[in-house]
């Protein structure tokens, strides 16, 4: 009689459990939500609840499909900074607390991404010029800024312990470049700002994407056609996108700030690596059902890849070729690149720890392009040339304000070629918002390259000090 009753009791706690109102893991306390869109608001419970959730003097229901499923969209909110609670009731009632609401954007990518605020945890080298200014940081615990940081674990459910506030240790974990992009759009705009952070070391782009994307583009399907079980370029696509990405969705945000692409270089990914982005971005658009998403990602910075004992040889130009293809992920909608050329001071080091004004540089192209504020947000990108008697004038975008040498010297990496592609150092003279480039030795130039090898650190920018994107005039294979 007594195993009977435990037998009860044990399926009675069992239904219990299983027909409460549940939440994923991306739904807490602390919570900032995105302002000016619908947002949404799910979970599970039993088949055909009603749940109801109230918010900000909002009232929505729904009802679980067969499946136990439910989700209700929140009408777009203004900005507030203002702690409030959510309630959702079901069979049982679940209270969040110290919600805001802002703008929300997922910060993502490999290591240079993931490389924490706090960077002595995985002892990362300090900066050569000025002082790193994350400890400072730890201990300001600014108010307006609220972290999901997600570990790195291959689970069934999003790896998280939910939305913290920077009172919390573990914002040490949290991406820099994430929390100053944070940082700079909370002091500019003057509300809240959450990131979610969810990046993993030495990943390449496809693991970020589902495999069915692969299996419906244009560019893979037919080599994929009747594979269940395959790999792109050797790496078997979607393993952090299962984990770390999907379960976030259908979390309403702005956009995403991505740092991603070393480990694409190394495989020589220069030809496909622009369609693999985009191809990752559209199927996130696609499942969060919202093509408006923003996309602001970091060209990566010099390094001496050549140096490497990897399984292929690099050469000194792998790296500006991959510079170009980064660069055309510029045509993707609503995109924008940080340029990072400046920002190291050690080649061997694959890490420059300049986080800070990466994420300030990421930030200027939402303060541009989402927040109306009038700042330049790029610097100098080639645009034409035109070749006149034995120079090579250049044109450029993004030079408002003017274009200048940022240390005052003569411009730097730049060489010049006739037609049989022997390029030689070129010299480089700004003339208004131009660039005039000749060489002695090349009497009839054909084609201009800039900042073309692997250690360029070049001085060519704009007035903002922002540094010119590498770039060549040619198509020269």
């Amino acid at each position: 009689m007594k195993k009977l009753t435990f037998l009860t009791l044990a399926v009675f706690l069992l239904f219990n459990a299983s027909a409460q109102v549940l939440l994923p893991k991306v739904i807490t306390n602390n919570m900032v939500l995105q302002r000016e869109k619908p947002v949404a608001i799910w979970g599970t419970a039993v088949a055909g609840e009603k749940i109801t959730v109230t918010f900000a003097n909002q009232t929505k229901t729904a009802v679980t499909d067969t499946a136990g499923n439910w989700q209700v969209k929140l009408s777009p909110m203004k900005a507030s900074a203002e702690s409030r609670k959510m309630v959702i009731k079901g069979s049982n009632t679940i209270e969040l607390e110290n919600i805001l609401v802002g703008e929300v954007w997922l910060c993502s990518g490999q290591s240079n991404m993931e490389y924490p605020l706090d960077r002595k945890i995985k002892k990362y080298t300090a900066p050569k010029r000025g002082e790193d200014p994350s400890a400072a940081e730890l201990r300001a615990k600014n108010p307006l800024i609220r972290y999901l940081y997600v570990e790195r674990k291959l689970v069934s459910t999003l790896p998280t312990d939910g939305w913290k506030d920077c009172g919390d240790t573990t914002l040490r974990y949290v991406s820099a470049a994430g929390y100053y992009f944070a940082k700079e759009l909370t002091q500019k705009l003057k509300i809240p700002v959450g990131i979610i952070s969810s990046s993993w070391g030495g990943t390449r782009v496809e693991e970020w994407t589902p495999p069915t994307a692969y299996q419906q583009s244009p560019l893979f399907k037919d080599s994929l056609a009747g594979k269940t079980n395959f790999k792109i370029n050797g790496m078997v696509p979607g393993k952090k996108f299962e984990s770390m990405i999907k379960p976030i969705i259908p979390y309403t945000i702005k956009g995403l700030v991505w740092y991603q692409g070393e480990s694409n270089l190394m495989i020589h990914d220069t030809t496909t690596f622009a369609a693999k982005t985009r191809l990752m971005l559209d199927t996130w658009k696609g499942l969060w059902k919202d093509e408006s998403l923003r996309f602001y990602f970091t060209q990566i910075a010099p390094y001496s890849y050549s140096k490497r004992k990897d399984k292929l040889t690099h050469g000194t130009d792998l790296l500006p070729y991959y510079w170009e293809a980064q660069a055309k992920c510029l045509d993707i909608p609503h995109s924008g690149m940080a340029i990072t050329t400046d920002l190291v001071d050690d080649l061997g080091n694959i890490h420059p720890s300049y986080k800070w004004e990466v994420g300030r540089r990421l930030s200027l192209w939402a303060l541009a392009k989402d927040y109306g504020k009038k700042v330049v947000y790029s610097g100098p990108l080639y645009k034409n040339m035109k070749v006149k008697k034995n120079c090579i004038e250049l044109s450029f975008t993004q030079c408002v304000g003017g274009l200048m040498s940022a240390d005052g010297k003569p411009l730097n990496w730049f060489t010049i070629a006739g037609i049989d592609g022997k390029f030689v150092p070129a010299q480089a003279v700004i003339k208004g918002n131009k660039v005039m480039v000749s060489s002695a030795e090349v009497l009839n130039p054909a084609a201009v390259r800039f900042a073309w090898d692997e250690t360029a650190m070049p001085n060519f920018c704009n007035k903002e000090k922002l540094p010119a994107s590498a770039f060549r005039t040619d198509n020269w294979k």
